[in-house]
C-alpha cells in the first residue's frame, strides 16, 4: 500500500500546482480534502454532543504487526484523524514475528471489550498470518474497515451495516457534489475485495447499471468508452488511456502510483482526462482522504452515533 505524507511546504506546493493545472482543464474537481474535512467536523460535533448527553466516547483499537514504514505512516495518519474526530484510540504495535494465534487472542479480547467500538488491523500482515482469517475474526459490529464477510454480505443484500471505507467514501464524495448515479452506466476497472467488488454493490444500490472490468476482460477500451461514471482502482499507471473517455464522463481515480521522480499519480493521466471529463478526482487529494474519513464515520456508527453524510449547498442557498 502506498502512503502519502507531506510537509506543509510540499502540501502548499501541490495545491499551487493543481491550481495552475486547473486553469487549463474543463472538468470540475471532486475535492476529497474539502469533503473529508467536512465529514470529520460533523463526526466531531456528533460525538461531542453524544458524550455531553452522557454517552460513551467511541473507541478505536488500532493493531499494527511489524514495522513496515508505509503501514506505520498510514496508521499515524489514522490516529491523527481519530484525534480530530474526537475518537479515543488504543494502540497495539506488535512485533513482526507475532503468530496468528497470538493475534487472534488479542482480537478476541478486543471483541469482548465494551470500551472498544471499532477494531482495525492494519494490512498487509506478515506471511505467517492469514489475512482472511484475521478479518473475519473481528466482530462484525466492530469491523470498521467493512471487510468482514458478514458486512460485505449485508451490502450485497442492500442491508447497510458497516460499509467498506473506500467505496463508501466515493459514494459520499458524489453525494456531496449532488451527483446521482441512478440510471447511469458505471464502469469499474478493478475487481478487488477492498474496492472493486463492494464498489459495484454500492452503485447497484444507487440504481446504476454496473460493468466490472478485471484482468481477464478483453478490449478494456470498449467498456471504458461506454462509461458515464468511470471508477479506476488498479494501482497501475496508464491502465486506462485518457483518449478512451467519452466527453462528460465522471472519473474517479482510486489508484496511486509513485514515479521515479517522486511524483504521485493515479491510474490515468489527470490533465488529459480532465480535458474530457465533466468531474474528476485529483491524485492525491481525491479518494484517499475520503477513505480515512469513512473510517471515522464507521467508528462513530459502531458506537451507535449516526451522522448524515454532507451535501454541498449551492451559492444561492
Amino acid at each position: 500500500m502506498l502512503v502519502i505524507r507531506y510537509t506543509t511546504q510540499q502540501f502548499e506546493y501541490w495545491k499551487a500546482t493543481l491550481k495552475e493545472i486547473l486553469k487549463h482543464v474543463r472538468a470540475s474537481i471532486l475535492d476529497g480534502l474539502e469533503v473529508s474535512d467536512v465529514v470529520l467536523t460533523d463526526v466531531r460535533k456528533a460525538i461531542d454532543a453524544h458524550t455531553l448527553s452522557g454517552g460513551q466516547r467511541p473507541g478505536l483499537a488500532v493493531v499494527l504487526v511489524g514495522s513496515d514504514p508505509a503501514s506505520m505512516i498510514y496508521v499515524r495518519a489514522k490516529r491523527k484523524d481519530c484525534e480530530k474526530a474526537g475518537i479515543s484510540t488504543r494502540d497495539f504495535d506488535l512485533p513482526i514475528d507475532t503468530t496468528q494465534e497470538e493475534l487472534l487472542t488479542l482480537i478476541g479480547e478486543l471483541n469482548a471489550d465494551n470500551e472498544v467500538h471499532g477494531v482495525l488491523v492494519q494490512l498487509p500482515l506478515p506471511p505467517q498470518i492469514d489475512e482472511i482469517a484475521i478479518t473475519n475474526s473481528i466482530k462484525s459490529s466492530k469491523d470498521v474497515d467493512g471487510f468482514h464477510a458478514f458486512n460485505v454480505g449485508r451490502l450485497a443484500l442492500r442491508q447497510h451495516g458497516l460499509r467498506p471505507c473506500t467505496p463508501r467514501g466515493i459514494m459520499a464524495l458524489l453525494h456531496y457534489y449532488g451527483i446521482d448515479a441512478k440510471g447511469h452506466h458505471c464502469v469499474i476497472v478493478g475487481a478487488s475485495n477492498i474496492v472493486g467488488r463492494p464498489m459495484g454493490l454500492e452503485m447497484l444500490i444507487q440504481g446504476a447499471t454496473v460493468t466490472t472490468c478485471h484482468r481477464f476482460t478483453k478490449n478494456l477500451e470498449h467498456f471504458v468508452r461506454q462509461a458515464e461514471i468511470l471508477i479506476i482502482a488498479v494501482g497501475q499507471q496508464g491502465i486506462v488511456c485518457a483518449d478512451w473517455i467519452s466527453e462528460g464522463t465522471i472519473v474517479i481515480d482510486v489508484g496511486i502510483n509513485r514515479l521515479e521522480n517522486g511524483k504521485l499519480v493515479g491510474d490515468i493521466d489527470f490533465e488529459s482526462a480532465a480535458n474530457r471529463a465533466a468531474w474528476i478526482t485529483p491524485v492525491p487529494g481525491g479518494v484517499g482522504p475520503m477513505t480515512r474519513a469513512m473510517l471515522m464515520l464507521n467508528t462513530a456508527e459502531a458506537a451507535g452515533i449516526f451522522i448524515n453524510e454532507p451535501h454541498k449547498q449551492s451559492p444561492d442557498v
